[in-house]
């Protein structure tokens, strides 16, 4: 019985062996490294993206912020409801 038990033992990390090795061996073929590669290529593609989504969005609320706090999307005042000082008030307070 008890030689059962090691030799099931054996066995079964013996199959574990041979597919772990097997898995690592074909990472390692032209095939394999193209595949981990692309799929690298892939992620990088993705990351930028997502980095060009956020900045443009940051971007976007950083403008909105700016434009409400200078008022450049107020409306324009009608014609006879702002007046600009003349340059003589305005040179004269200088003098």
């Amino acid at each position: 019985m008890r030689r059962l038990f090691w030799l099931g033992m054996g066995v079964t990390i013996g199959a574990l062996l041979v597919r772990k090795l097997s898995r690592a061996a074909e990472k390692l073929t032209p095939q394999g490294i193209a595949g981990a590669l692309v799929e690298g290529l892939r992620d990088l593609a993705d990351a930028i993206g997502d980095f060009g989504a956020d900045v443009r969005a940051a971007a976007a609320a950083r403008e909105e912020e700016l434009r409400a706090g200078t008022g450049l999307d107020a409306p324009l005042p009608e014609p006879g409801q702002a007046q600009l000082p003349s340059r003589r008030g305005a040179h004269a307070a200088d003098r």
